[in-house]
């Protein structure tokens, strides 16, 4: 007979877990801002009197601000963290932690876990539907957020494994994403989040048309460049300039009769639109950005969950960004060497990270940036960008509403758009034009303290963020 797992509370679990001082905690990001389960765990370990942990999350957002309090009150004292999202990463300034943040990429999160860098004691996975066995799904349930891809690794390699759900299922699921047998505890709570909270306006089309005109210099790159033919591999970022890239890149596939090969997620409503329609035949999906996708992984066969270390972890012996053909980036700013910084706004304060990008520029054969040549009266061309988040000897090419500029590096790809009347400009000029209409701006003043170290997919930190002055 099968042990029961059921355990009364979060507090009653990680003593159950043998939880003890200085032991690492993981989460995962698939609620994203709508995630209850971060601040309720913390909130155990410090009535539990826990002290020095660390937390080890594949991604913190706004809602997790009240970490803040727990750190000052020395609850967790290290951080490794994927991406911090925009309020956070400031209100983390005033953390008294004992070291830098570190940040990682998604895909060199997982190998990290994989290959025992990132050393787990009790991984806590908010899990929208789990039966009485201990199978963890995220496609059901009045949480479900779809793929729970980012838990993946944490569930095969953590000592222990914690179950925290809403919706308790007395048979068995239909739909297994983690199996029983890595999971210790299950705790029952009214909510575990919202899944509203998955969503934001960056996931829908854009109306603005700058952003237009950039997709659609974005969509002509791609037809251009040669490999937009059958069994065509694409991924976009979800915002606005790449999701209408995408809606560009529809119509010229309708036309031209191209059927893709795997669209790669975050999958949005979009996204899953192209699947449906038949101009791709597969999509593999590591997280949801929004419920109609959530929706369509449920049950469409050709929507397929996979796990971040499936997705982009370099340590495997193949992973799926590298069968990439294209990949639609955003950027905060790009250097003149093509270096990509999304970590940082324009003062060097934190609000986001490299997640999958750092991943799929290094995998793709096309890994384009799509930024306007001036945002909030800022140039985004840079001499040198305030955080190297991606290296530029991966980025191919960086398109504005003033023209595209190719990486030189990609000798083939400049040979084939020799003659397509594409406006290609060096992206020299294009931080000269950049300048013209902005000025140039007064440099970022640094204080000694390093706030995070970025750490790229293969492990090596190739770059430090300090607190700005």
């Amino acid at each position: 007979m099968m042990r029961d797992k059921l355990v009364a509370g979060l507090a009653q679990a990680l003593k159950a877990c043998q939880i003890e001082n200085g032991m690492t905690l993981s989460f995962h990001h698939h609620l994203r801002n709508g995630d209850y389960v971060v601040n309720q765990t913390l909130d155990a370990a410090a009535k539990l009197g826990l002290r020095d942990l660390k937390v080890a999350a594949s991604a913190l957002f706004p809602a997790h601000v009240p970490l803040v309090d727990h750190a000052k009150k020395g609850v967790f004292t290290r951080l490794d963290a994927g991406v911090m999202y925009e309020s956070l990463g400031r209100a983390m300034l005033d953390a008294p932690l004992a070291e830098p943040v570190v940040m990682r990429t998604h895909g060199g999160r997982a190998r990290a876990i994989d290959a025992g860098e990132l050393s787990i004691d009790v991984a806590v996975i908010a899990a929208p539907a789990v039966d009485r066995f201990g199978n963890i799904s995220g496609m059901a349930g009045p949480s479900a957020f779809g793929s729970i891809g980012y838990a993946i690794p944490d569930s095969r390699h953590a000592r222990k494994v914690i179950a925290v759900t809403d919706h308790l299922v007395d048979g068995l699921l239909e739909q297994i994403s983690i199996s029983h047998d890595l999971v210790d505890c299950i705790v029952p709570l009214d909510r575990i989040g919202d899944p509203e909270g998955i969503e934001s306006g960056t996931t829908r089309l854009t109306k603005d048309p700058v952003a237009l005109c950039i997709a659609r210099l974005a969509c002509r790159l791609i037809e251009h460049s040669g490999l937009l033919r059958d069994g065509f591999n694409f991924q976009t970022g979800a915002g606005g300039a790449s999701l209408a890239a995408a809606h560009y890149l529809r119509e010229v596939m309708r036309e031209k009769g191209v059927k893709g090969g795997f669209l790669l997620g975050g999958s949005t409503t979009y996204l899953v639109s192209m699947l449906e329609e038949g101009l791709f035949a597969d999509m593999f999906d590591v997280q949801c950005f929004d419920l109609a996708a959530v929706r369509s992984l449920g049950r469409n066969p050709r929507h397929r969950e996979i796990s971040a270390s499936l997705y982009a972890s370099p340590g495997r012996k193949s992973c799926y960004v590298d069968a990439l053909d294209v990949v639609l980036l955003g950027a905060t700013e790009i250097d003149t060497s093509f270096n990509v910084n999304v970590h940082t706004d324009s003062n060097g304060f934190v609000i986001g990270g490299s997640g999958g990008h750092s991943d799929t520029a290094a995998g793709a054969r096309l890994a384009i940036i799509v930024a306007p040549l001036v945002r909030g009266r800022l140039p985004i061309v840079v001499d040198k960008v305030l955080a190297r988040s991606t290296p530029g000897s991966t980025v191919d090419a960086l398109v504005t509403e003033y023209g595209i500029a190719i990486n030189p590096a990609n000798a083939d790809l400049l040979d084939s758009l020799h003659g397509s009347a594409l406006p290609i400009l060096d992206i020299n000029e294009l931080r000269a034009i950049a300048l013209s209409l902005a000025g140039k701006p007064d440099p970022v003043e640094w204080s000694d303290r390093v706030f995070a170290r970025l750490e790229y997919r293969d492990g090596v930190f190739i770059d430090a963020i300090r607190v700005p002055a």
